[in-house]
């Protein structure tokens, strides 16, 4: 009986030593995560308006821009202007403000349209004229947008003047206008920081700039915000803005900015 209950446990013991581990097993790649949908208008998404500064053929219509639209105080101003351009000489001179306000704001489309946000822009394109200023407004009130940026780049007195500063109404004319706006334009102060800019050192207050003559943020009813980017005057802004990572850069922080009001 020993014997045999000796063996058992032998037999037992050199069946668990001598068991081979199963070959390990390559796992299959994980797939590729699928886009994020772009979000349609209905599908309770929110909707953004970006307002892309000025367009490349106001220009050639002077007339039509010059005309006098609602400035939202009661007064008037012209329809739109032909923006401004960057001074100077070599490859960053010349590059003119409509185009670059166009181009960033593709760019934050993009970003927002990634992370399931509705996008409507004030313009389809670079080479129309207008729309005016009052326009612009009623795209973002016609559709109830959750929010309004308007992209721009300044022309600054000095040449080494510097930075971005947002722009918000004040004395402020509707609800929206009030602490909404301020939220939305700390937001991209905030979001242009993340990104290295630096305020402006010569109009503003850590960023943000209060204006009564606005017609866009006038006349907005939803929380609306106008950015100019940076000086193109500047030898070293220019060449950041004419540079399309530079833009980048712009259209990410501006887009931060965005996504942190809708708390997204």
């Amino acid at each position: 009986m020993i014997g045999r209950a000796v063996l058992v446990l032998l037999l037992a013991l050199l069946a668990g030593c001598g068991t081979t581990p199963a070959p390990p097993t390559t796992a299959a790649p994980a797939p590729a995560p699928s886009p994020v949908p772009r979000a349609r208008a209905g599908s309770g998404a929110p909707v953004v308006v970006l307002d892309p500064g000025h367009n490349g053929g106001n220009a050639r219509a002077a007339d039509e821009i010059a005309r006098e639209v609602p400035d939202g105080r009661g007064g008037t101003k012209p329809c739109n202007t032909t923006g401004t351009a960057t001074s100077g000489r070599g490859t960053s001179a010349g590059y003119a403000e409509h185009a670059f306000a166009f181009d960033v704001a593709q760019r934050v489309t993009r970003v927002l349209t990634e992370r399931g946000v509705v996008v409507r822009s004030t313009r389809s394109d670079d080479a129309g004229v207008g729309p005016c200023v009052d326009q612009r407004a009623a795209t973002a009130n016609d559709v109830r947008a959750a929010l309004t940026v308007s992209v721009h780049a300044d022309s600054a007195p000095a040449a080494d003047d510097r930075g971005f500063h947002v722009a918000v109404a004040d004395p402020a004319l509707a609800p929206s206008q009030r602490g909404p706006s301020l939220d939305l334009a700390r937001a991209l102060v905030a979001g242009l920081e993340g990104e290295g800019f630096t305020p402006s050192t010569y109009r503003g207050e850590s960023g943000l700039d209060p204006r009564p003559d606005l017609a866009g943020l006038n006349l907005a009813r939803v929380p609306a915000a106008l950015v100019e980017c940076a000086n193109m005057r500047n030898p070293g802004e220019a060449a950041v803005l004419t540079d399309p990572a530079g833009r980048q850069r712009y259209a990410d922080g501006i887009a931060a900015g965005i996504l942190q009001t809708l708390g997204r």
